[in-house]
């Protein structure tokens, strides 16, 4: 059975925001220090409703195994053919082509609104995001020195850039 790639609604806010609260409490895949509550959803289908793409990634099984978006990189019209992007996929479901499949999607539906430039802020401490990242075509384009603290550790924001 293959897993689906669906655009995010309403019955996904609470698997998404426990899987980013996942992310913000165990790792550095996330760089918030705090869990985020569930309102926090509105803000990612704000997004969508922008028209940027904000998928889900569903399981065979029926389970919300990860999420994906872009959103604007910076309101001024000037830079809206460059979007942010952002994912996560459930642990145990990363190296399963996953990653890639989401990346694509959102690439795809980024082109269809006219974006040809999509920017990453990884932590510095996220080998494993620097290393997808770089797999599939982003390149390191700039770098916040010591401009977080999380888990009781300063990190840097890497900036990474791919052109789609």
């Amino acid at each position: 059975m293959a897993f689906n790639v669906t655009p995010l609604g309403e019955d996904h806010r609470r698997p998404v925001i426990d899987l980013l609260n996942y992310y913000i409490a165990n790792s550095f895949a996330a760089h918030p220090d705090q869990p985020m509550g569930y309102e926090f959803y509105d803000m990612l289908l704000a997004a969508a409703q922008a028209g940027y793409p904000a998928l889900a990634v569903i399981s065979p099984e029926g389970q919300v195994t990860g999420f994906g978006l872009l959103r604007p990189w910076h309101p001024i019209s000037a830079f809206r053919r460059t979007a942010e992007i952002s994912y996560f996929l459930a642990p145990g479901q990363t190296r399963r082509g996953l990653g890639g499949l989401l990346l694509e999607r959102l690439s795809a539906g980024g082109r269809a609104m006219g974006v040809d430039t999509l920017l990453a802020s990884v932590n510095s401490h996220n080998q494993l995001s620097q290393a997808f990242h770089r797999k599939h075509g982003f390149v390191e384009c700039g770098r916040f020195v010591r401009v977080g603290r999380k888990l009781g550790r300063d990190f840097d924001v890497i900036w990474m850039q791919k052109f789609i």
